[in-house]
This record gives structure tokens, C-alpha cells and sequence, in this order.
């Protein structure tokens, strides 16, 4: 960062006072510009015994497989940004059924929120950021070719507690 985007002044990177980080400061107006991490919704769409997932047509990790999931936007709840990013990516329509799991993914400064939607019907299509998108039985899933280790996470953590029924909200993290 070189400017304040309030006022247009040149920032410095020091540790404003009762802190204890570096931040980029402003030198005229002396606001401090704060960096956090980014939220990313997601969903898995869930149609009688399959989810669906999308191939992704843009880069990170082009021509891989994910759940529909994306960064949420000023203005909206994590359920609409999670239900906004399935329909954008695989245009399906959901209902979220509920959160399913938070991770930290800190080495890239960022939030996962995971939740089960509900299709009310199948239809679907790739979005602009799709180049396919199926619904995939458990034995179907293209395990070796999921573009990020959180949906590998979130997949497998899914199957296992779909063979009891049961969802409980988990919380954890990703590493490199």
C-alpha cells in the first residue's frame, strides 16, 4: 500500500500507538489502514445422494474441481454470499440447510465458511468462472483432480458424517 485511500496521502508502515503490529499508516490524515483476512462462503449443494461442483475456468488451479465458494461481499450475510457464489459459479439455486465448518487458512489469510444447501431442483450450468459442473455420487468424486485442500477436507469430512446422519459444525485448519 503507498496511499490513504481516504485522503490520497502517502502511507508509512509502523506500529500506531497501543498497538502491536505494523500497519500502514497515513502521514497526513493519519488514518490506519488495517489488513484482514478475506471471508470465502461455500456451499455444498446436495441433490437427493449427490453434491455438485464446478470446474473451474479461471485460475488459481484452472481445470480442477471445487465446491462453489468465493469471497462474500459488503452487504450480505455469509448464508446469501454462499448461496450467491453457487449460483454465480454452477447457476443452481439453493437453500442453505445450515453451517457446516469454519477454517482457518492462515498462510493465505483467509476465512472458509462451509454450508449444506439444499437444490430444489437439478439444474444447473457452468457460470463464468465454471467450464462444467455435475453432480457426483461419493464414489464419483474426482478425488485426485479438487483444486484446493479445504474442499478435499470439507468432501471427506462430509461422506464420513453422512454415513451417520448426522452434521455437527466443526472448526479447523488448513495448512500449506
Amino acid at each position: 500500500m503507498k496511499y490513504c485511500s481516504d485522503c490520497g496521502s502517502t502511507v508509512e508502515l509502523r506500529i500506531p500507538a497501543n498497538d502491536n503490529l505494523h500497519r500502514y499508516v497515513c502521514s497526513s490524515c493519519g488514518t490506519i489502514h488495517y489488513q484482514n483476512p478475506k471471508v470465502v462462503a461455500g456451499c455444498i449443494p446436495e441433490w437427493e445422494d449427490r453434491i455438485l461442483l464446478c470446474r473451474r475456468a479461471i485460475e488459481p488451479r484452472q481445470g480442477l474441481w471445487t465446491l462453489p465458494a468465493g469471497f462474500m461481499e459488503n452487504g450480505e450475510t455469509v448464508e446469501q454470499a454462499a448461496a450467491r457464489e453457487t449460483y454465480e459459479e454452477a447457476l443452481a439455486k439453493v437453500d442453505i440447510v445450515g453451517l457446516y465448518a469454519l477454517y482457518n487458512i492462515t498462510h493465505v489469510n483467509q476465512v472458509y465458511v462451509m454450508f449444506r444447501g439444499s437444490m430444489s431442483q437439478p439444474e444447473f450450468a457452468p457460470g463464468a468462472e465454471s467450464s462444467d459442473v455435475a453432480l457426483f455420487k461419493e464414489d464419483e468424486i474426482p478425488w485426485d483432480e479438487l483444486a484446493f485442500k479445504v474442499m478435499h477436507a470439507t468432501l471427506t469430512r462430509y461422506y464420513r458424517d453422512q454415513s451417520t446422519g448426522n452434521y455437527p459444525i466443526f472448526v479447523d485448519e488448513i495448512r500449506r
